[in-house]
């Protein structure tokens, strides 16, 4: 595996030298499209937020800048992105608004019905089984609860087809994908926004 391609593999799971160097690039190149997605976002403000995958901690400030009476846990299974999100967050931490821990999506050690809005920003390319991820969202989300997914690609593009070839794990999904394994994972109320030049996706849906 060439340098170039390592480098690639770590937006899967960011580590050592080259990880840090990659959730800086993520820091830029993600913003534009989790800053989209939060324009669009229309609910009531949530007490308890959930971030799965938080990278560099980037969206978790941006979160927590548009419902300024929140608390939110951001959560990843990088040891390297829980410690840049703690670097980037620590106002947060001290004011008591943010817990950051590493956990991982198939088995969130969290209690049920904790949560009132979880968000997923451009990190399901590497989920293991949509649908079983989905119910594990669904099990720590409140009746009423909005779970929230963020994707710069609709699946259908070239450039992301790109990338899943030379990124081990990773699998782009459709608009329709998603939301037939939001409906199986039992999630309701399921809908798509596109954006109107890019083939950007966000997707909302409810637990009844």
């Amino acid at each position: 595996m060439g340098l170039f391609t390592k480098f690639l593999n770590q937006t899967r799971k960011p580590e050592g030298f080259l990880g840090r160097v990659m959730l800086r690039g993520m820091s830029f190149g993600h913003a534009s499209v989790a800053d989209w997605a939060m324009s669009v976002l229309d609910i009531a403000e949530p007490s308890e937020i959930i971030e799965l995958g938080c990278g560099n901690g980037r969206d978790s400030g941006e979160l927590m800048k548009k419902y300024p009476a929140s608390r939110l846990t951001a959560l990843d299974y990088s040891p390297l992105s829980v410690e840049r999100t703690k670097a980037n967050n620590k106002d947060m931490i001290v004011a008591g608004r943010l817990e950051v821990v590493e956990g991982d999506v198939s088995r969130l050690e969290l209690a049920p019905g904790k949560f009132d809005l979880a968000t997923a920003f451009e990190t399901i390319y590497f989920w293991p089984g949509l649908e079983h991820c989905f119910a594990e969202v669904a099990r720590v989300l409140k009746s009423g609860g909005h779970f929230m997914i963020v994707s710069e690609s609709d699946g259908l593009d070239d450039i992301t087809r790109w990338f899943q070839q030379r990124i081990d794990g990773m699998n782009v999904y459709t608009s329709d994908e998603i939301a037939d394994a939001l409906t199986k994972a039992g999630f309701v109320e399921v809908k798509v926004y596109h954006h109107e030049s890019k083939p950007w996706l966000m997707v909302l849906a409810a637990k009844p």
